[in-house]
């Protein structure tokens, strides 16, 4: 887990070595996935999943962030907070994505009671604060919960309006569009008339109108989408239009040329995790009826991604333009996390869904196939047996053996996905 990392990327430097306490232990290996079973496991999650109560008498639920090897009991940690709106809300939209959420109760109620965590973490400014702390107090303090237009309020808003349609309870319904609502009047004040300005990093064309950076732009775009559809706002729907112009810029190389196509991420910095910047720009894509955002999706998932496979995946990367030539500088293979996994293999199954290329499918499975063994470390990460994900690959191939909340839910929500797609589940199968 990086928690402050993955959320403030432009702090990484300062962050990296005190983000995180990770055993790194080489680690006996997870039994592999049969192509006859079932991928998703929930009981994990469950485990991790907590009873709380707010300071102001409100029920919810929560996710543990931490779960350390080897008993993989629900861990508390001193500092940031024991659970995070930014793993809560992957939970929901877990549960609510669940082929069960209709016929299951248990499965509903888990998932209205985690969005139920999500609107009381809701400030009177509209944002959101990510951490709870001990005690089921909001850190209102920490650099990585503040109530600002930061990562953790996109993915919140995110989980939001794509449950909204899906709540039968009329009094949550209400809770939740009053949330929604709440934070847009703070988007369209603080951010969608920013510039549409640039700057220039080591000779790389930067847009300054994204939010934090591509990958969080992302996120917003994925959280603003069911929104507009929803309400018809056209200014937000032009917004949506304006991210995905700043994403689009971000892209670099082609075919033949480093970076091959990928959206960098933050900066003249490109990352794995979190980088939905092709999902993000497929879906967009379809929304806005708008091919250039797709044929950009598609040019990542064609270029960078079998650069990636052949290469070993990557942690991250700096770009720098010299004398027009795009050089790598900084290169980093570890650490390698579900979270740089998944949304990878979300583009290339957008990319199976809008072209029925089987070639899609089977980039899909070999990536996903990271989880299954497919991988520099040559073990299992997931297990369908327990429902658990390793933390981390890293140098050497040696495996972080703790399976917090957000190894576990980015690997969920994957094998939720391909579970969906005959043809990628059997890519997968091949590739494990």
């Amino acid at each position: 887990m990086k928690r402050g990392l993955s959320l403030l990327f432009l702090y990484f430097i300062l962050l990296v070595p005190t983000a995180c306490k990770k055993q790194t232990r080489n680690a006996p290996p997870i039994a592999p996935i049969p192509g006859d079973v079932e991928l998703v496991n929930t009981s994990h999650l469950e485990q991790l999943t907590i009873p709380v109560t707010f300071q102001n008498g409100k029920t919810a639920e929560a996710v543990y962030i931490y779960s350390n090897a080897p008993n993989y009991n629900p861990a508390y940690a001193d500092g940031e907070g024991f659970t995070c709106v930014d793993d809560v809300a992957r939970a929901a939209q877990f549960y609510f994505r669940s082929s069960k959420f209709s016929s299951d109760p248990a499965v509903k109620l888990k998932a209205y009671n985690l969005i139920r965590f999500i609107i009381n973490m809701q400030s009177d400014n509209g944002y959101f604060y990510n951490f709870l702390q001990t005690g089921n107090v909001i850190n209102t303090n920490g650099i990585t919960s503040l109530n600002q237009p930061r990562w953790w309020s996109w993915r919140a808003l995110q989980a939001l309006t794509e449950a909204v349609s899906l709540i039968a309870d009329a009094q949550l319904s209400m809770e939740v569009d009053q949330a929604i609502n709440k934070l847009i009047v703070r988007i369209k004040s603080d951010l969608v008339n920013i510039a549409k300005t640039t700057t220039t990093i080591k000779g790389i064309t930067v847009p300054q109108w994204l939010p934090e950076g591509a990958d969080a732009g992302a996120t917003l775009i994925l959280a603003l989408i069911p929104y507009s559809q929803k309400s018809g706002d056209a200014e937000i729907k032009e917004y949506i239009r304006k991210l995905a112009d700043g994403i689009a810029l971000m892209q670099l190389g082609d075919a033949t040329r480093f970076p091959f196509s990928s959206f960098l991420s933050s900066g003249n910095i490109w990352h794995a995790y979190g980088s939905d910047q092709a999902h993000a720009l497929f879906q967009a894509g379809e929304f806005l009826n708008d091919v250039n955002y797709t044929n950009k999706a598609l040019a990542e998932v064609d270029n960078f991604y079998p650069w990636l496979l052949q290469n070993g995946f990557k942690y991250s990367f700096e770009v720098e333009n010299l004398n027009n030539v795009l050089t790598a500088q900084n290169v980093k293979d570890f650490e390698q996390i579900a979270y740089g996994v998944r949304p990878m293999v979300f583009a290339a199954i957008d990319a199976f869904e809008l072209t029925k290329n089987e070639k899609y499918a089977d980039v899909a499975g070999h990536l996903a196939a990271w989880f299954t063994g497919n991988n520099i470390a040559g073990l299992a990460m997931y297990s369908s047996a327990n429902g658990r994900c390793y933390d981390a690959i890293n140098a050497g191939g040696a495996i972080n053996k703790n399976a917090g909340a957000e190894s576990t839910i980015e690997a969920l929500l994957t094998m939720q996905r391909v579970n969906k797609y005959p043809a990628v589940k059997t890519a997968l199968t091949r590739y494990k």
